[in-house]
């Protein structure tokens, strides 16, 4: 996808504003109990890029949140709407809140993720592949 724009990027206040480049390398929607909670929902939807393909354009009102020992989440302080998640696991990836995007990216969602760790009252009666197990992407049906 040669000569795409930059797609757009920011919080709900606008304090916090960046954009990515695509290709993306995947996106999809993530049960984890830590996306759960960090983002008040029943999962949230992750779109994965390389770090050469994101620029953070205002970062003045962005906080930082060690979430677990690999992984920072990253939020506006501001309006609190949550924004990216990084790990030590896969430095060379950032995962963007596909939500916080402004315009169209190159793929839909592909899968659930941690699918087996769901809110007991959500069930995703869609044809996406349903993964979960200890790392989250292991078939479950």
């Amino acid at each position: 996808m040669p000569n795409e724009p930059p797609v757009a990027g920011s919080c709900f206040c606008g304090a916090v504003r960046f954009e990515i480049e695509l290709p993306t390398l995947f996106c999809g929607h993530c049960h984890c109990s830590m996306c759960q909670r960090s983002n008040g929902a029943a999962f949230v939807t992750w779109v994965g890029l390389s770090v050469e393909r994101f620029r953070l354009l205002d970062a003045a009102a962005l906080v930082r949140h060690a979430s677990s020992d690999h992984g920072t989440r990253s939020f506006c302080g501001r309006c609190g709407s949550p924004l990216f998640c990084e790990s030590s696991r896969h430095p060379e990836r950032i995962d963007v809140t596909l939500a916080s995007l402004a315009g169209a990216i190159d793929r839909r969602p592909e899968a659930h993720t941690f699918y087996d760790c769901r809110a007991d009252w959500l069930e995703a009666n869609d044809t996406l592949p349903k993964l979960g197990g200890a790392s989250g992407t292991e078939r479950l049906y």
